[in-house]
């Protein structure tokens, strides 16, 4: 009880020095969606524009292969405030995650995805638990019907093995859909792994969060680019990321294994001396030969997933190399606070 209470004292200061005037980074990550550009710009802009704060988008073109672009960049030459960063090619939203993170100046960041199944009117209420004094406020999905039963099934399977294996709790059902503080954005600036799992890594670097319940409507139009294979590497990246829990798996089950084998040993031994030699089965034996070949194959595995992790972290590589980038307007600032000092004065 005191410790909550101490908490709600720490929010409750943190919301007493926010500023009054805060800028605010919009980051987009997009790969192939020029057929919803159009509909999330339409959405977003009165949304931000009823903030009553100067903002900016920073959308990040993870290597499309359509006129995503194309249509971005003549956003921004007309005006669009913020920037567009082009990557050299597909990096993954991760890596395009954390290029919107470094190239964002504003006082606070909100990641959304383009293809509107974060419904950008949840903003408002983002800033309200900000101004509370909560430096993360994400949204948590409380009705997936919009995706398939056997991804459903997945990700809550996902969830609870990476919260017991792992020494971080990520929230269930929280995607990248988030505000983010500035100290939150510098937190995670200095993190300089490469195999990059950023729901973990919002939850691991801390500071007080607050869940905002959705529902997640479907996309506004486009098709949706994970797989499922590319979600299983995403969750294996994830729960190698932040547990070596697999590696002491291996470990204790290969030391009982070996007890097992060692005791067997004996009951052969004991039981030639009792009642002579006498021929093994055939069947016995491929079946233990097998099943012992396949536990060291997967231990090898296992092991391989790490130091493949190793490897990677060892060339130093950048996260993602930005091709260009393209300027729009440098904030903008929401007519009505213009209007409302004048009629003031």
């Amino acid at each position: 009880m005191q410790e909550a209470a101490a908490s709600n004292i720490y929010i409750s200061r943190r919301g007493d020095r926010r500023p009054d005037d805060p800028l605010i980074s919009l980051i987009v990550p997009a790969y192939n969606e020029a057929e919803v550009i159009g509909h999330f710009l339409e959405a977003t802009r009165p949304v931000l524009e009823a903030t009553g704060h100067a903002y900016e988008y920073v959308f990040v073109d993870d290597g499309s292969r359509d006129d995503t672009a194309n249509i971005l960049s003549s956003e921004f030459k007309n005006g669009l405030p913020g920037r567009l960063l082009g990557l050299s090619r597909n990096f993954g939203k991760e890596a395009a995650l954390s290029a919107g993170l470094e190239a964002a100046r504003g006082d606070i960041a909100i990641i959304i995805d383009a293809d509107l199944q974060d419904p950008p009117e949840l903003i408002l209420q983002m800033l309200d638990g900000w101004r509370a004094g909560y430096d993360v406020v994400y949204g948590l999905r409380v009705d997936r019907s919009s995706d398939t039963v056997m991804k459903r099934s997945t990700a809550g399977m996902f969830y609870r093995l990476f919260n017991r294996l792992a020494n971080i709790d990520m929230p269930a059902n929280a995607g990248d859909f988030r505000l983010i503080d500035r100290v939150v954005i510098d937190a995670l600036l200095q993190l300089p792994e490469r195999n990059r799992f950023m729901k973990g890594l919002f939850a691991w670097v801390g500071f007080p969060a607050m869940a905002l319940p959705y529902e997640r409507p479907p996309r506004k139009a486009g098709t949706g680019k994970f797989n499922y294979w590319k979600l299983w590497n995403f969750a294996l990246d994830g729960l190698t990321g932040f547990t070596t829990l697999p590696l002491r798996v291996w470990f204790y089950g290969g030391a009982l294994v070996s007890l097992g084998a060692f005791a067997y040993a004996l009951y052969l031994t004991l039981r030639v001396f009792a009642h002579g030699i006498d021929v093994p089965g055939y069947a016995s034996l491929m079946v233990a030969l097998l099943f012992f070949s396949g536990v060291q194959l997967l231990s090898i595995g296992m092991i391989g997933e790490y130091i493949a992790r190793l490897f990677n972290e060892a060339k130093q590589r950048p996260v993602f190399i930005v091709q260009d980038v393209i300027e729009g307007a440098p904030t903008s600032r929401p007519t009505r606070l213009a209007d409302e000092k004048n009629d003031a004065e």
